[in-house]
């Protein structure tokens, strides 16, 4: 024990070695809470309270029609069931067409859909690209892709620097994350003529090859219920 007013032994607080350690403890602690918070965003943007992922299969696809991200009109995505729905929507979502509007029910009114939904982050956008590549080999399958929770003016830059020709819409609400029970990104529905969902969706990034087999199906399934191009 130190007499009183005279300086008692070093400590480890005392030395400089613990400043630094501190520091750099410090740093750690605010990148790890960075970290969390980024993963909590991701699970509160993409999480909803239905207890459920994507759209079962044999069910109908929610309606829906969404701007454009590149000459799309203002305003939010459409899923109104009925006219004057409340805040889903004043005209009915099937009923609401015209340039720049990706509607879902237009798409598989005239044959088999392959509906991406996602949001930029990580790899998620990689998918773009092999359905690009698909939409070439596949011409009597309709692509399509909507951005969840993100603005126009991003997703046109990715429009543009992917050069993707098969519409890509925009979802700033975030209403289909809900609507399509959303907790993945990307997540890829397989939508027959008529609208049915023909098999499970694929809730993760997928290999070019599980793509184009899952697309492959569809199409088979699609013709094997008596579709042919031209017809529902």
């Amino acid at each position: 024990m130190s007499r009183s007013g005279s300086p008692g032994p070093p400590t480890d607080s005392d030395s400089p070695y613990s400043a630094i350690a501190g520091a750099r403890y410090g740093r750690y602690v605010v990148v790890l809470a960075a970290i969390l918070l980024v993963a909590f965003t991701v699970h509160v943007a993409l999480s909803t309270h239905k207890g459920v992922t994507s759209v079962r299969p044999g069910a109908k696809i929610p309606p829906f029609a969404a701007p454009y991200a590149i000459g799309g009109p203002a305003g939010e995505v459409d899923v109104a069931i009925h006219a004057n729905d409340g805040q889903a929507g004043k005209v009915p979502a099937c009923s609401e067409r015209g340039p720049g509007i990706l509607n879902i029910c237009e798409l598989y009114e005239r044959g088999p859909v392959v509906l991406a939904l996602f949001f930029q982050g990580g790899s998620c956008t990689a998918v773009l690209d092999d359905m690009q590549q698909l939409a070439r080999s596949y011409p009597q399958v309709a692509f399509a892709a909507v951005a969840v929770k993100e603005g126009a003016t991003s997703v046109a830059r990715v429009v543009r620097a992917k050069r993707l020709t098969f519409p890509v819409a925009v979802d700033g609400e975030g209403r289909l994350g809900e609507l399509f029970s959303m907790v993945s990104c990307p997540q890829i529905s397989f939508v027959y003529p008529g609208g049915l969902v023909q098999s499970a969706a694929l809730l993760n990034t997928p290999s070019f090859a599980t793509l184009q087999a899952r697309v492959a199906q569809l199409l088979a399934a699609s013709r094997a219920r008596g579709w042919r191009p031209g017809r529902t």
